[in-house]
């Protein structure tokens, strides 16, 4: 491809694509080539500025829409998901690299969302009180924020935007995507698909680009709210800047999931399990299950199994129908993933399967890794402290459950967890003991579905309120609180006293 033939993926706003003076851009790459398939416009502060106000100037109108008139406009954004699901999928994987399938899916429970924020008539219902005493009566509203903002990250460059806009649009707010400029180009797919639902101009905008616009969003006065999921150390950065700032913020940090295995669990369900968990999207997840907590006597059984299965991995293009694993997203990534492996190895881990070196025919360029299975890892090695977000699992041996629940309950990460048991009660006990945001019982992801909430405990999650679901919508409106009464024509005079049920 020549250099004049690369698409220039841009912002947009107002319904088309928004021009840019900025001097800054970053290359795009197709992982699976190694090829740059595109250029992204890095913000500059006058970007930001337009952005944010044309959010700003449409924001109040679509505030004042009826709320079913909204969601009207929400169903047909469903339909053209619909109808476009697999130019989304084919999006996805051809600039992050996960398998169609797997993008398929991340389609699907994007929409999932979508579907739950049709639903926002019904939702918004709040509560009154009739006559709570002396003619008064009391009730309650949820009213949008005003301009909203997400920042999301290259992993899942479409669902996570759905965790975040349908739901900010659907309660009365504007919202502005920042995506991962790594995969840019599904930003504008979504865009597009607002425009043609008929959303109006100003409500979706798309704002490429890297930390210049994260702190233009932040600091710009007019933005009431900002999303955020990505690592750990830029969510408390965020947290604590926009909170500092007078924001309302929700930023959801990194995880480090492990899943239990019982010796009473079934060994073949198990295997399964962590295949997936681990080396589906490349592990490119932060669900991911990337430490296996072997119970009692599971550890030789478990890792017997596990090696062939490591070592048989498919691994292709993504686009290709029998691939089970694609590239990771980048080779800076790629180094960065091989370095913790090295680092494992350093710290006294046994590498039982080593996935370095792998070369995809007819790929030689792509961003490949295999599956890499460490067993006899220790809690204080850093391939167990540290977010790997790659194709690498650990298994930790330990006693019982109780060290098992002691190692999870220590560490910094909180976001998921699996228990794999025949055992009721020692699922009810782990369930009530982890403390960790997202549990699954013989379900290796737990990601709950959108009329629940998805977020973690400790130090993958900062703030208070968790992502989509009813925590979403608390999220995107305020609450205010009404008391009213229409006096007789007989005049009481002034009441200095607190009103009371008489």
């Amino acid at each position: 491809m020549s250099e004049s033939s690369i698409p220039r993926i841009q912002h947009y706003c107002n319904g088309a694509v928004l021009p840019s003076n900025s001097n800054r851009s970053q290359s795009v790459f197709n992982p699976a080539t190694g090829a740059v398939s595109g250029t992204v416009v890095l913000a500059d502060l006058d970007d930001v500025n337009a952005v944010v106000a044309a959010a700003k100037a449409a924001a109040p109108a679509w505030a004042e829409m009826a709320p079913l008139k909204r969601a009207r406009v929400l169903f047909k954004f469903k339909d053209l998901i619909e109808s476009n699901h697999a130019l989304l999928a084919e999006a996805i994987t051809r600039e992050h690299g996960k398998v169609f399938s797997d993008a398929w899916g991340e389609v699907t429970r994007g929409l999932e969302v979508v579907e739950f924020a049709c639903g926002m008539p019904q939702l918004l219902k709040t509560q009154f009180s009739d006559n709570i005493g002396g003619g008064i009566d009391n009730w309650n509203l949820r009213q949008p924020l005003g301009v909203t903002a997400g920042i999301t990250p290259f992993n899942f460059p479409f669902m996570v935007p759905m965790w975040m806009a349908p739901l900010a649009i659907a309660t009365g707010n504007a919202f502005i995507l920042k995506p991962s400029e790594r995969d840019p180009s599904c930003s504008l797919l979504i865009a597009d698909l607002f425009h043609q639902a008929g959303l109006p101009s100003g409500i979706f905008s798309v704002l490429q680009g890297d930390k210049v616009a994260v702190d233009g969003l932040l600091q710009h006065p007019d933005v009431s709210a900002i999303s955020f999921v990505g690592s750990t150390p830029i969510a408390e950065y965020i947290y604590s800047e926009g909170t500092r700032l007078g924001k309302r913020v929700q930023a959801l940090g990194g995880a480090k999931n492990h899943l239990v295995v019982m010796p009473d669990a079934n060994l073949d369900q198990v295997v399964d399990a962590l295949m997936g968990a681990a080396y589906g999207s490349a592990g490119e997840r932060c669900m991911a299950i990337s430490v296996a907590v072997a119970v009692g006597d599971t550890g030789d059984k478990l890792v017997e199994a596990l090696v062939p299965r490591v070592q048989t991995l498919i691994i292709k293009n993504g686009m290709e129908a029998d691939a089970e694993m694609g590239p990771v997203v980048s080779a800076m990534h790629k180094e960065k993933i091989e370095s913790y492996i090295e680092g494992g190895i350093a710290a006294g881990a046994t590498l039982v399967v080593d996935g370095r070196g792998v070369t995809v025919a007819g790929h030689e360029n792509g961003f490949f890794l295999g599956g890499t299975l460490f067993d006899h890892v220790t809690p204080s090695m850093k391939i167990h402290q540290e977010e790997i977000f790659g194709p690498v699992l650990c298994v930790v041996r330990v006693p019982d459950l109780a060290a098992a629940l002691d190692l999870i309950n220590n560490h910094e990460f909180g976001n998921g967890v699996s228990l794999f048991t025949a055992d009721g009660n020692t699922a009810r006990e782990f369930s009530r003991r982890v403390q960790v945001g997202m549990i699954g019982i013989n379900v290796p992801i737990p990601v709950p579905m959108a009329w629940h909430s998805f977020g973690g405990w400790k130090r993958s999650l900062f703030g208070d309120v968790h992502a989509y679901g009813e925590e979403g919508i608390r999220f995107y409106t305020r609450y205010k609180s009404i008391m009213q009464r229409w006096p007789n024509s007989i005049a009481k005079g002034a009441e200095f006293s607190m009103p009371v049920a008489q």
